[in-house]
């Protein structure tokens, strides 16, 4: 194999891992309690808004970490 075909595999693959995480991104964001839970910062002022979703971000965080270990747990066996 010659280092071009190697990196024109290399960027399909991200390339395709973006578009997926672009898409779960997308899906998420029509989840209605993401980004409004107890805990996520919002100031608002006139033509400024500012979210910071403190709460969301510990949230999804646990949620991969799990997901992440059964994945790995599966592929150890």
């Amino acid at each position: 194999m010659s280092g071009f075909e190697t990196m024109g595999k290399l960027v399909m693959v991200v390339g395709a891992a973006l578009i997926l995480l672009g898409g779960l991104l997308w899906l998420l964001s029509k989840l209605p309690f993401l980004g409004h839970l107890p805990g996520d910062i919002r100031i608002e002022r006139p033509g400024f808004t500012c979210l910071i979703p403190l709460a969301t971000s510990i949230l999804i965080s646990i949620l991969l970490t799990i997901i992440l270990n059964i994945i790995v747990r599966i592929i150890n066996r």
